[in-house]
């Protein structure tokens, strides 16, 4: 369980996050143009096919009325069409069959205005519009050339497409210059952010911002970071006053325990109680130093021999052991030198012994070193899936803690440690009972971690 800060990954994040609102404002900017101009260019083109059409079926419908009109009042010859677009027809009873062989589109449409289209001998595509009026004794056709009229609406279509496409490239430069002028502020107002985490009193923001919606941003950050900056405070003077006050009594204690020591007519059993409580203040001074180290996210620094520290652990717990068949043994080779304070050290991997020692009734619990790390391995009632979930989370006791002593904090000072000091630590069950623990002091975690 490795806990490395990822400073730099963070502002590879906020990067992507900045730029993703910037593309944000340029997609909208371009939605918006291109929307709008499809609009209108859709509207456009309806009301021009809308009027157009319009116009023409009212032209046709005049001239036809007006064709029918000539041909009765001399049905002798043809009349003239006052438009030279248009042709007329006229098919009396007797070639109504004919009509049918001759022009079969023509013949079953009713009276009206019709669009119909075809090939010519080239094939060209052509279109027209037929105007139809039928009578018991006549029927009237009058055909208008759209072939021209269609060529013009595709190019007025091309035009309009044309429009959009240049309002949409127009829309992308407004959007990316806007996005610009709009996030200017706020990446000034993150990077100066930014900057300012490295001191100890932040520097002010807002005061390098207009009385705008980023000035209020970054007066309420500068406020947040005060308040912030004020509980921080606090919180540092009240551990070290803390760790000041406790190392005193605790001074007391080892001078008294160092003194009644010395005595030549100590008995056994007095000597093992001094012993025990000389022990008792040096864990309790361990713990103090550790905490402090957390507290102030300061990595210590120092040659401890963790060998050296297993060692006293576990002559520590034999002494606690009492009538349990327990054997605490080292396993490995000595000589691994770890760049930490001896008091990191000693309670990190002493809340691994101690657990192992507290839940194992029966068996051994065995410090194993290996290059790097540290194992220890206890024969007790192993791990549940719940327990292995939530191991190192402040307060959780195990199922098998109940009727044990403790806050459930152990593990979770162990992974702070590792995350203070790059260190790493998985506990998983032993391949037939118990649990393994494991207490990296390189940079990679152990696999499964």
């Amino acid at each position: 369980m490795s806990t490395d800060p990822k400073p730099a990954a963070s502002a590879r994040r906020a990067r992507r996050y900045r730029r993703r609102l910037r593309s944000r404002i340029i997609l909208s900017f371009v939605l918006l143009g291109f929307g709008l101009t499809a609009l209108f260019a859709f509207l456009t083109q309806e009301a021009r096919n809308r009027v157009e059409n319009d116009l023409v079926e009212d032209v046709m419908n005049r001239n036809i009325d007006e064709f029918a009109r000539r041909f009765y009042s001399d049905p002798t010859r043809s009349p003239d069409l006052p438009l030279q677009q248009m042709i007329g027809r006229v098919v009396k009873r007797e070639r109504f069959e004919m009509l049918k062989v001759e022009q079969p589109d023509w013949y079953e449409l009713p009276d009206g205005i019709h669009n119909l289209g075809g090939e010519d001998e080239d094939g060209e595509r052509f279109s027209y519009k037929l105007a139809v009026r039928k009578t018991p004794d006549e029927w009237f056709f009058l055909a208008y050339d759209m072939t021209q009229a269609a060529r013009g609406e595709a190019q007025f279509q091309r035009a309009i497409l044309g429009s959009v496409l240049l309002v949409s490239m127009l829309s992308l430069l407004v959007g990316w210059w806007a996005a610009s002028r709009v996030m200017s502020p706020v990446s000034e107002l993150a990077r100066r952010l930014q900057d300012s985490g490295s001191s100890a009193r932040p520097e002010a923001l807002a005061a390098h911002f207009p009385d705008d919606e980023v000035g209020q941003l970054a007066g309420a950050l500068d406020d947040y970071a005060a308040r912030l900056t004020e509980v921080v405070q606090r919180d540092r003077e009240f551990n070290a006053d803390v760790s000041h006050e406790l190392r005193t009594p605790l001074a007391v204690i080892r001078g008294a325990a160092e003194l009644l020591l010395a005595r030549p007519d100590l008995d056994a059993k007095t000597e093992a109680r001094l012993l025990r409580i000389q022990r008792a203040e040096q864990q309790c001074t361990d713990l103090i130093s550790a905490l402090l180290l957390l507290s102030r996210a300061e990595r210590g620094h120092g040659a401890t021999d963790v060998g050296r520290v297993a060692e006293q652990l576990l002559d520590a717990h034999r002494t606690q052991v009492g009538n349990k068949p327990l054997e605490l043994r080292l396993e490995g080779e000595d000589g691994m030198v770890v760049d930490a304070p001896e008091a990191a050290v000693s309670v990190a991997l002493g809340n691994l012994v101690g657990n192992a020692v507290k839940y194992t009734n029966a068996g051994e619990v065995i410090v194993r070193l290996l290059p790097g790390a540290v194992e220890v391995i206890d024969s007790g009632p192993g791990l549940s899936a719940e327990d292995a979930a939530r191991l190192f989370e402040r307060g959780y006791r195990g199922t098998h803690a109940e009727h044990s002593q403790g806050g459930g904090i152990g593990l979770s000072i162990v992974r702070r440690l590792c995350a203070l000091y790059g260190w790493s630590v998985r506990v998983v069950p032993g391949e037939r009972q118990g649990v393994v623990a494991t207490l990296s002091f390189s940079q990679e975690s152990p696999a499964g971690a």
